[in-house]
């Protein structure tokens, strides 16, 4: 039996017949509601025909989380005064609750992929809603953008509804070509705004770290909250290890304390989301309780101020969630879980003057995670760039380069970025595609079960207290009666099952694994599976608990570790803390070099290696893998045009001062430098970026014969640059007399010029130009005379000769007269005779 009073109540029903008439006329809206009015739960059920009004069509709402997904197909169908898997059902990794009636289905976005995939028509569905599209998350991006081109080719009657819990839609609007925004006004009660800093400054979190002092205080936050206020404690953490440890510090409150993430067993978070049994709760929870669900009895939210969103450090192959102050958008959301039943009240942890410091909106998805899912589900779609999918924001160029390194390592693509039937095959198993890779061929070599096994551990971290030695790790597992345990058998079943259903009847990367041992010890399987999913972190000993991953990048394990004596390990999870050069791992496998080689075969070379290392030219026989070096030996003949491109390196590594510059060499590139400023071409730069561009140009021959740095530091840099002259248009004859390199003054004195500033420069005694009356011009630029004195100190500067006779000289002339009176001092220098000497010398003729 429907209850028609609770849905009667539910806010969001005013804008339906509004949003009805979009979806009518044009296909797609964008509905923004606030928290708590019925969108995910009232609007399905409508637009379906549940309520009692319009045709029965197909529903499937997209949730970017699995508890979601779950709690909104439940409340529906309460609603409906049914179970899910009547006429309202769901479907998430692992659990599908549906029925040959069910209407409406809830679905994770990242199920709603994979149907897509399989069937780009949705035949049977008419209408598609991608709830809290304002998370920004990469899968119900990728979603939208593949049903907008369903849309445009396949299905035109398609209907899209893209739902948000904020006032930011534009721009969804936009991406659905201008779609109607309907808004629903929301009822939620007020909610008191209290703020609740430490007393003393905490470190602000990096990577995984959160400062336990933090943590502490958020403890006593919510004893205050208890004190102060009535009703339940719903308090945000930024993942599960802070939950534990906050819980951990409330001890003996006077309330039952309870744990909501991904990771809680799907019975605790049915225990959370029903609501209390008459003792009072503390709900301490990640981001997954700020939207699409409502915590009953709550009236009181805790809010850390924290939160976790993706990182990738493409440079070191390392992927993971780093701790980062959550945006102001969410801190809206956390605090509106407050106000959903009653007048509540959230205690936030930071200072107020910080609030409006924050980010207005979580950084999409898109910009900030690994990309190779994403490029294997944009190829797979048949457009290997996602050039032409509708998204909010395109994909970074180089997070998308990276991507296809991998796809294309794996095998998951071709050369030109087409997805290969392997790859088509990888995308359904609902895994990364590193971890498909692993699950394929590790299963060629160690067992589906075995494979399954690893491959379920690595796709969901295992939890702290399992530690850092991932073989150790499964056998906990195995035996492990924790909520942990329970989700990773489940998810080994469901990897099993796959491998049944995906037959290719290829052998893999790893088809010589035999050798390896890999099929004997489970130590060993789960070192070359976990090589497998992660070839740049296999990593050799380079000091006790200390390793060099293929990537480049070092990696140390924690004192008191059991894989510290290791020689070799299959890194899986690292990461790297701020300001170290090294990641950190925190779970890896040992393996042995045999296996290494196999699961990174791809980043093997070996040959001669030609290289600037140190100030010099080393040449070696090499054999690595990746950055790890398995054998070297000196080279004594290295191949001339190996050498030749170390030498090259050298120079653009330590620039041209490698090369000998005499002090006539240093004049010739200043005055091509001047040319080439005033008159452009033909005449060449010379400067560093120019020269080290052109290297292998004018430094011939002589580049060739070099074999080490000392052979560099005897090329004559100046009679190299003259190659660069216009020789060919006969242009070069004209150097001396555009550019040259002395002007002889009145005097009869042939005076160096300087072209190392904006004008070339005459350093020049001042009597040595009585009689010349205009200022001389070196290609069209006038000369700058720096004056001097008899004894060769300066005395006066200009660039108007004419002007200076005039004007400056009998201020000079009076200074000058008596500090060298045995000197000239004419009072019209124009008229007499340049001259060197002293009167008395002139005298005497």
């Amino acid at each position: 039996m429907i209850r028609t009073d609770a849905l009667d109540q539910l806010p969001v029903r005013t804008a339906v017949p509004a949003l009805e008439r979009a979806l009518d006329e044009r296909g797609v809206a964008v509905l923004c509601a606030p928290p708590g009015t019925g969108k995910t739960t009232l609007v399905p059920l409508v637009l379906a025909g549940l309520t009692g009004a319009g045709p029965v069509r197909r529903v499937v709402v997209a949730e970017p989380r699995r508890i979601a997904a779950r709690a909104a197909a439940r409340r529906m169908a309460w609603l409906l005064g049914e179970q899910p898997g009547g006429r309202v059902g769901f479907t998430v990794r692992g659990e599908r609750v549906v029925g040959r009636d069910t209407v409406v289905e809830v679905v994770t976005t990242g199920v709603l992929l994979q149907r897509l995939q399989r069937d780009q028509e949705l035949a049977g569905t008419d209408v598609v809603i991608i709830d809290e599209c304002h998370e920004r998350h990469l899968d119900a991006d990728t979603v939208a953008a593949f049903l907008l081109d369903v849309r445009a080719t396949l299905r035109p009657d398609l209907r899209l509804l893209a739902a948000s819990a904020t006032t930011d839609a534009e721009g969804w609007a936009r991406l659905l070509g201008d779609a109607p925004v309907v808004e629903a006004q929301g009822v939620s009660h007020p909610v008191e705004v209290v703020w609740a800093p430490p007393s003393r400054p905490v470190k602000p979190p990096h990577g995984l770290r959160v400062d336990p002092a933090l943590l502490t205080h958020v403890a006593s936050v919510v004893r205050r909250a208890l004190a102060e206020r009535e009703g339940d404690v719903l308090c945000f953490l930024p993942g599960v290890g802070e939950i534990g440890r906050v819980a951990g510090q409330l001890g003996g409150v006077a309330a039952e304390v309870l744990q909501v993430h991904g990771r809680a067993p799907a019975a605790v978070q049915d225990a959370v989301l029903a609501g209390s049994s008459g003792v009072r709760r503390v709900v301490l929870a990640t981001s997954v309780a700020e939207s699409s669900l409502t915590v009953p009895g709550v009236r009181v939210v805790v809010d850390s101020g924290l939160a976790r969103e993706p990182r990738t450090d493409h440079a070191r192959g390392l992927s993971a969630l780093t701790t980062v102050r959550a945006s102001q958008a969410a801190g809206r959301q956390r605090a509106g879980r407050a106000g959903r039943e009653a007048p509540g009240a959230v205690y936030r942890c930071w200072e107020q003057a910080e609030d409006g410091r924050l980010a207005r909106f979580p950084s999409p998805e898109i910009k900030v995670a690994d990309l190779a899912a994403f490029a294997l589900q944009a190829a797979c779609w048949g457009d290997p760039d996602a050039s032409g999918l509708a998204l909010l924001d395109p994909p970074p160029a180089g997070a998308m380069g990276a991507a296809r390194e991998v796809l294309t390592a794996v095998g998951a693509v071709d050369a030109a970025g087409r997805v290969t039937d392997r790859g088509v095959r990888m995308s359904r198993l609902g895994l990364h595609p590193r971890l498909a890779r692993a699950l394929l061929d590790g299963a060629a070599e160690v067992g589906g079960r075995r494979a399954a096994e690893v491959v379920a551990l690595l796709s969901e971290e295992p939890p702290r207290e399992y530690g850092d030695d991932l073989a150790a790790a499964l056998r906990t597992a195995r035996r492990g009666q924790d909520g942990y345990a329970a989700r990773w058998r489940q998810e080994v079943r469901r990897l099993s099952s796959s491998l049944g259903t995906a037959k290719d009847g290829t052998r893999g990367a790893a088809g010589a694994a035999g050798a390896s041992g890999a099929s004997g010890s489970d130590d060993a399987a789960v070192g070359l599976v976990a090589a497998l999913a992660f070839p740049e972190r296999v990593a050799r000993a380079r000091g006790e608990g200390a390793f060099l991953m293929a990537s480049g990048t070092g990696a140390e394990l924690r004192d008191g570790s059991r894989l510290r004596s290791a020689p070799w390990l299959a890194v899986a999870v690292a990461d790297r803390p701020a300001h170290s050069a090294s990641a950190r791992v925190r779970l890896a496998a040992v393996v042995d070099e045999d296996t290494a080689r196999l699961a990174a075969g791809h980043l093997r070379f070996s040959g001669e290696e030609v290289r600037w290392v140190d100030g010099d030219v080393v040449a070696r026989s090499v054999e690595r893998l990746g950055a790890v070096e398995l054998s070297v030996r000196a080279l004594k003949q290295p191949k001339p045009e190996l050498v030749r491109e170390a030498l090259l390196e050298g120079l653009r590594r330590e620039g041209t001062g490698l090369l000998r510059w005499s002090r006539d060499s240093e004049q010739l590139r200043s005055r091509l430098a001047f040319l080439h400023r005033e008159l452009g071409a033909p005449w060449p730069d010379v400067s560093d970026e120019a020269l080290l561009a052109r290297a292998g140009e004018w430094l011939e021959p002589e580049l060739s014969r070099a074999r080490r740095r000392s052979d560099l530091g005897r090329i004559d840099a100046g009679q190299a640059v003259r190659r660069l002259l216009p020789w060919a248009t006969g242009e070069a004859a004209r150097l001396d007399e555009l550019a040259p390199e002395r002007i002889e003054v009145p005097s009869g004195s042939r005076i160096r010029v300087e072209y190392g500033g904006a004008q070339p420069v005459l350093a020049v005694k001042l009597q040595e130009l009585f009689g010349l009356r205009e200022t001389p011009r070196v290609a069209g630029v006038p000369v700058l005379f720096h004056l001097l004195s008899p004894a060769g100190r300066p005395a006066a500067v200009t660039a108007d000769l004419a002007s200076f006779w005039r004007e400056g000289y009998k201020a000079v002339r009076a200074e000058l007269r008596g500090r060298y009176p045995k000197h000239p001092w004419p009072e019209d220098p124009t008229t007499v005779e340049a001259t060197r000497f002293t009167s008395a010398r002139l005298r005497r003729g």
